[in-house]
């Protein structure tokens, strides 16, 4: 498997995206809805899976879409072309605010797992596929069921993390304890488990959930601040109740009542 070689540059803090630069007939492919912009004389095509078994025939095809079936994505993905002399840029942005890593696949040893929406664009030849959690713990309280993503290949690769992202160098035998929605990726060497967090206060009380996601060494691990499950339950939690305005909105205290009442929202 040779992907195409890309040329890359992160632009942004806080929303990112990424440029790529193709030389003519190199190719990028993304999920839907992280395209951005591209220049004049490239080609879009939507492709069943990721297209990195071209000859597969139409059965392979289809198996290969089936696969991000059970990951939650879509059947189709899009790929870009340039199509004419002289080198083009296309651009893919982050879904939500964060930070976008660039993997080159080469030095993971040609695979890296992640979470299931952490994918957003990769070289063409990358294999966009599903891994599966050997162990029932880590499926049913994993955080990220039995089936993340996986990424194969030697080119390189770019995913989401939420928030601010850490990277973490585990050595052989140390273990990091995550919360399970954290959780971007880390590389094939890495152990992964769960553990109950244990105690009866901890358990009904601590609101940080009933495990922790352990991470075991040797291998690089990405964590997240703000995953988006967080993100979107702190969005629905301050959204106004009923279909109406918010209850300062409109009132004779206006915003002076929302000084005087707090933010009870959360």
């Amino acid at each position: 498997m040779t992907a195409h070689e890309i040329d890359y540059t992160i632009y942004g803090e806080e929303m990112q995206y990424v440029e790529i630069e193709l030389d003519p007939q190199e190719g990028v492919v993304a999920e839907a809805g992280s395209f951005m912009m591209m220049d004049e004389g490239i080609k879009m095509e939507t492709i069943f899976g990721d297209g990195s078994q071209k000859d597969s025939g139409f059965l392979g095809k289809i198996l290969g879409a089936g696969k991000r079936i059970l990951t939650g994505e879509s059947l189709f993905m899009t790929a870009f072309y340039n199509e004419i002399i002289g080198k083009r840029k296309i651009s893919f942005a982050s879904p939500y605010p964060g930070k976008i890593v660039p993997i080159d696949l080469r030095q993971f040893g040609g695979k890296f797992i992640c979470q299931k929406d952490a994918f957003l664009c990769a070289a063409k030849g990358v294999s966009v596929g599903i891994e599966f959690s050997k162990k029932l713990g880590r499926g049913l309280f994993g955080g990220e069921g039995f089936i993340m993503q996986k990424l194969e290949g030697d080119g390189m690769a770019f995913v989401h993390a939420g928030g601010t992202m850490a990277k973490k160098e585990l050595m052989a035998g140390e273990t990091l304890k995550v919360d399970t929605g954290c959780i971007v990726g880390f590389d094939q060497t890495v152990n992964y488990d769960i553990e109950f967090v244990g105690g009866i206060k901890n358990t009904v009380f601590g609101g940080e959930g009933l495990f922790f996601a352990t991470l075991q060494g040797p291998g690089t691990v990405y964590i997240q601040s703000l995953p988006f499950s967080r993100l979107a339950g702190r969005v629905l939690a301050s959204a106004p109740r009923g279909g109406g305005k918010d209850k300062g909105e409109g009132s004779i205290l206006g915003g002076l009542g929302d000084l005087l009442d707090g933010d009870n929202r959360f």
